[in-house]
């Protein structure tokens, strides 16, 4: 008898874990479920840059070493397309390449809070000075000078992080490559040195961006 009592009792605890763990991974499933909608409805959209205007003030190729001095201003504009979220830029970087190779320093841009459908423009100054160029490179440059048009990009690397009111999330890379259509112009028609090139930004563009 008293074994039979023993039994019953430890099946009924063995019922209430039972039951108790059935609750518990219940609640687990309901909280995911509830956290996936709430991801699907508030889904971030990466944000939207463009490229608004380049100025060249310096973009010297060196013949002789094949080296590559160059000053540039961009003005870069994000916009974040969210209704709901805001984004937090912890980290922007900025530099300027020519068929993938860097050819400036990479400038910090500030970071800051970009609220719901809200505007950030950066406008940094890019700097290389007395960048080696392989002789492939150089030589292309050479070229495209001549052709009267070069092609760069603008790359902005750096981190984000997303808020749902009061909820933020981890820290997401960023990747964005903005084309540059330059044109070239000799230093005689706006009087300045002819064998210095005067390079004009064509037009905004649209970039591309990865999160």
């Amino acid at each position: 008898m008293t074994t039979d009592c023993g039994n019953h009792e430890e099946q009924k605890r063995h019922k209430v874990y039972r039951r108790l763990f059935a609750a518990f991974l219940l609640l687990i499933i309901l909280v995911l479920f509830v956290v996936l909608i709430v991801w699907l409805v508030l889904r971030p959209t990466k944000p939207k840059f463009y490229l608004q205007d380049a100025s060249v003030a310096q973009f010297n190729l060196s013949s002789g070493d094949g080296t590559l001095t160059a000053v540039l201003q961009v003005t870069l504009a994000s916009r974040n397309p969210n209704d709901r979220i805001g984004v937090y830029y912890d980290r922007v970087d900025a530099f300027a390449l020519y068929k993938a190779q860097q050819v400036t320093a990479t400038t910090a841009l500030p970071p800051g809070y970009q609220g719901h459908n809200d505007v950030t423009v950066w406008s940094p100054y890019l700097y290389g000075a007395a960048v080696p160029l392989g002789p492939y490179l150089a030589d292309a440059l050479s070229q495209d000078q001549n052709a009267g048009y070069i092609l760069l990009y603008i790359r902005v690397i750096g981190s984000l992080r997303w808020k749902v009111g009061t909820w933020i999330s981890g820290h997401y890379h960023l990747q964005v490559n903005c084309p540059v259509f330059l044109t070239v112009d000799s230093g005689r028609s706006h009087g300045g040195d002819p064998s210095t090139p005067y390079l004009r930004f064509q037009h905004m563009t649209a970039c591309s961006v990865d999160v």
